[in-house]
Parts: C-alpha cells; sequence; structure tokens
C-alpha cells in the first residue's frame, strides 16, 4: 500500500511527507527483487537477519 500522508506523533495526518510502502507489498513474498533505475538494476533483498539490503 502507498500513502502519501502517515500520522504525526498526536496521531493527525500530516501532509507533503515522503510516499510509504510496505515492504511486505514491495517484496511481494518473496526474499529479493530486481529494481530498475535508470538503466541500471539493484537488487533488494531480506536478509536471514531480517534486514533490507540494497545493491548494485
Amino acid at each position: 500500500m502507498i500513502s502519501n500522508s502517515r500520522p504525526d506523533q498526536e496521531g493527525q495526518d500530516t501532509q507533503n511527507q515522503m510516499p510509504r510502502i510496505s515492504a511486505k507489498v514491495l517484496m511481494q513474498n518473496t526474499r529479493e527483487i530486481v529494481i530498475e533505475y535508470q538503466g541500471n538494476d539493484y537488487r533488494l533483498r531480506i536478509t536471514s537477519n531480517d534486514k533490507l539490503i540494497l545493491t548494485k
């Protein structure tokens, strides 16, 4: 799910925040995806320690 606003510390919606996407949605139940950016491929993967790593 992509969202352009998120609640601030008091629970109020704040505008002009960076878009957010859930890693679960982005990864689509896999541990690694390829992101193409300006003609280059980047690999985003979930490590065995459940950390995200982006490599070229």
